[in-house]
Order: C-alpha cells, then sequence, then structure tokens
C-alpha cells in the first residue's frame, strides 16, 4: 500500500523505537523527500523494483511532512526508531544523521553512472552514507540577444572597455558567455546596468542573492572556489580568511555598490533572482540549476524564455568551481529489515534504477555516457551531469554535523560586509573565529 504525507500528531509515533502502526507488513520502509519530483521519481522506481523483488524485499513509502524534516529525523533517529530501514539525507546533514546511520557498498558500477565528485555529495569522513538521487547546482544564466549584440558592435565593445577599466582597474572585452571569467562576468554586468552605463538596453547586469540566508552562501562561494578558496586545509586549519574569499567578497560588493543588482539585493534569494530575470531586464544571473525549467518557459517567463543561455559559472585562477548538494538515501542503523535495505541502496545505485529516476522526473547527476540515453526527454539533465562531473565540489567540512550552521554564520556577517555594516576584516575575523569554534573536532 502507499503512504500519505503523515500528520504531526502521528509523526510524533516514529519517535519511539517501534514501527508505526500500519507498517508492521512493510518488508522494506523508505523515508523520503516528500513533495515535488523527488516524491513523484521515488515513487515510480520503487514501484519498477517492486515488480521484480521477493515479497520479503519489497519497498514501501513513508513520507514526514517538509516543515521541520531534518529535526524531525534526528530527533527519530537519536531516539533509536527502527520505523524505517532507509532515510532521507542531504549532502550539508550527513554529519548529523552519520551516528545513527550506517555506512552502504554501492553497485559497482555506481562511479561510472554518477562520477566520483557527485559520489562525494554522499561521504562523510570517507565513507558512502547515501545514493545520490537528485543533485543541485548553478547556472549562469544569460542573455544570449544583448551579449551577441553587444560583441558585434565596436563602439559598444568601446564602451565596455571602458567601464571595466574604471570599476575593474583593467580594459577588458566583451566575450562569449562559455569563455568568461569573473571579471569578464563582472565587467558584462557593469555594462548592462543603467547606473554605470546609461545606453544599457536593461536596467541591471545581474541580479545578486544577498540576503541573510545559508542557501545564499552556496551560491556566492563558487567565485573564491574558483580562486583556491576552501573553508578548512587538510590540517582542520580554517582558511576562510584567504586572499580568494577577500577578492570575492569585494567582486561582490563592487557590483552592488555600482548598481550593477537592483539596490534591495539584499533581500533576495530564490525567487526574487527569477522574478527579476524574467522580467527582462537582467541580462545575467547566477541561478540554481531548477530555475532553468522556469526561465525557459515560454508561458512561465515569456520575456527571456526564447532568449536564455545557460553556461557553467565563470572561472578563476584555479578554473571553474560550481557548488554542488544532493538528496540521498542511506541506512538507517536500527533498520528491522537491513538486509532487504541494502540490496534495496545497492539496486538504486545502478544504471537501470539512476535511468528510470530520471524518466520519472528526479534529477540525478549522471556521467555523460549515462545521461546521453535520456538525452531526448530529460535535456536538463545533460549540462547537469556535465558540470557537476567537471566542475562539482563540496567544501571541506561541509558535510559535517554543524555545515548548516557554518552557511548561516558566513550569511550573517558576509551580507554584514555587503551592506555596509562592517569591514571586510571584521567580517572575516567573525566568520574564522565562528568556524573554529563549529568545526571544531
Amino acid at each position: 500500500m502507499k503512504f500519505k504525507h503523515i500528520s504531526s500528531a502521528m509523526l510524533a509515533l516514529t519517535l519511539s523505537a517501534t514501527a508505526l502502526p500500519g507498517l508492521a507488513s512493510a518488508k522494506v520502509v523508505v523515508l523520503g523527500w516528500p513533495g515535488g519530483s523527488e516524491e513523484t521519481a521515488l515513487r515510480a522506481t520503487t514501484d519498477l523494483y517492486n515488480k521484480t523483488a521477493s515479497d520479503a524485499d519489497k519497498v514501501e513509502l513513508l513520507f514526514f511532512n517538509r516543515d521541520g524534516f531534518f529535526d524531525k529525523l534526528q530527533a527519530d533517529m537519536a531516539a533509536g526508531s527502527n520505523a524505517f530501514d532507509v532515510n532521507l539525507v542531504a549532502t550539508y546533514s550527513i554529519g548529523r544523521y552519520a551516528p545513527y546511520m550506517e555506512p552502504i557498498e554501492l553497485d559497482a558500477d555506481a562511479p561510472k553512472v554518477f562520477g566520483d565528485a557527485v559520489l562525494k555529495t554522499m561521504q562523510f569522513d570517507g565513507k558512502q552514507y547515501g545514493v545520490p538521487t537528485d543533485l543541485s547546482l548553478h547556472f549562469m544564466y544569460y542573455r544570449k540577444d544583448l551579449i551577441d549584440a553587444l560583441i558585434a558592435d565596436p563602439d559598444a565593445k568601446a564602451t565596455y572597455a571602458e567601464i571595466s577599466k574604471k570599476y575593474l582597474g583593467k580594459e577588458l572585452a566583451p566575450k562569449q558567455p562559455d569563455e568568461w571569467t569573473w571579471d569578464d562576468w563582472a565587467a558584462t554586468s557593469l555594462y548592462f546596468s543603467k547606473q554605470a552605463n546609461r545606453q544599457s538596453p536593461v536596467r541591471y547586469g545581474t541580479v545578486l542573492q544577498m540576503k541573510n540566508l545559508l542557501f545564499n552562501m552556496m551560491v556566492f562561494q563558487s567565485l573564491p572556489r574558483s580562486y583556491g578558496g576552501d573553508w578548512m586545509d587538510a590540517s582542520g586549519n580554517i582558511t576562510i580568511d584567504s586572499d580568494a574569499y577577500k577578492t570575492g567578497l569585494k567582486l561582490y560588493k563592487t557590483l552592488y555598490d555600482a548598481g550593477a543588482s537592483p539596490k534591495d539585493s539584499l533581500s533576495y534569494e530564490y525567487a526574487e533572482t527569477n522574478a527579476a530575470f524574467s522580467s527582462g531586464q537582467t541580462a545575467t544571473a547566477l541561478q540554481w540549476n531548477a530555475a532553468a525549467a522556469e526561465l525557459t518557459d515560454a508561458k512561465k517567463s515569456p520575456a527571456v524564455a526564447d532568449v536564455t543561455g545557460i553556461v557553467a559559472p565563470p572561472a578563476g585562477p584555479n578554473g571553474r568551481a560550481d557548488h554542488i548538494h544532493g538528496l540521498g538515501l542511506g541506512l538507517n542503523k536500527n533498520a528491522q529489515n537491513k538486509e532487504g535495505a541494502i540490496k534495496f541502496l545497492k539496486w538504486l545505485s545502478s544504471e537501470d534504477a539512476a535511468l528510470a529516476y530520471a524518466r520519472a522526473g528526479g534529477s540525478p547527476a549522471l556521467t555523460p555516457d549515462v545521461v546521453a540515453k535520456v538525452a531526448k526527454e530529460r535535456p536538463d539533465l545533460v549540462k547537469l551531469g556535465e558540470f557537476a562531473s567537471k566542475y562539482g565540489y563540496v567544501m571541506t567540512g561541509a558535510t559535517s554535523a554543524k555545515a548548516l550552521s557554518v552557511y548561516e554564520l558566513q550569511a550573517k556577517e558576509f551580507t554584514g560586509y555587503w551592506s555596509g555594516q562592517q569591514s571586510l576584516e571584521d567580517a572575516l575575523a567573525h566568520t574564522k573565529a565562528g568556524m573554529q569554534d563549529l568545526l571544531k573536532k
């Protein structure tokens, strides 16, 4: 039988170490992420698995509500619940749940299916704790019509060089977005901003997500990462006060202060970025891959759908970098049917399962050879898999138990700098001190 999202009252029952009433007949109980394409894809893939699974290995699904999901899950697992055999896990929360889970062994071909960078999104302390099912990363969205017109116009090129010299200290020439460095992106963003260039055909060159919100730090950090930045070194020393982070933070502030992004960008996150770009008044946007479906849909974004291009984030001295994190499924240490759960997880990491999950609407990041098999049905997954394999990274320490707290700390301090409430030095000093406390062994 299928399970609906359970209410808060029913959820309380999972906090005991006994199975939920009504699940006594379940063979392998899987707790998944509720709602959206993740639930739809998991249901379809589970149905496929159950067609050939023995009665002892058949899977039944369980879904909590989204509100407070991760806190509820931690409380449940800490209480020793065996109400589910397999549970959801996310890159930035693996460290919270690892004490209550067991490492798993994936299908032998999993590295060929997902690639090492994607598999690492489900690893903690060098061990594999989950099968990566859905991946998130960032695309650089841009207006193809605006860029093509700029490159074809000699007078516009001259203005572009003057603007880049004024704000960035060097004369640059416009390039196609797939060749951009961060300075090229910045120069383009300034050129297409009315405040810096009164002849710009649009009001803003970009839209920055600068709200004091942890997920905005994930969008931002690929900039310092491409300059060699990381949270900590191999010895565990916090390295947030590096030249790489200083460069990235200052570049964002330069663009914001120059009016390249709307003045209310300090309150912007995902939805506001989509709204600004889809309005037709913004030339570029570094945004989550999930936005592609909206920004390239003629009904949802009629002003830009036909002229929106997508490339990976710009390059720094260390090449391109694209933050990735994922949702996945792993093994509850207190699983009642551990053997059946292990069989399901191993199958879920196989090529057949990954392709089925993709065809059902999920967002797995697949290697080029594998994603080619669903490219016609899911063209968006081609770039997702390509960028994840080539440029994907996870910051050192970003799967720890306090990873979300680190992002929250960075959001508070970095937004304080961008808004002019504190100096760059103070922002980095506060962030470093807080991270030393959060990430200490």
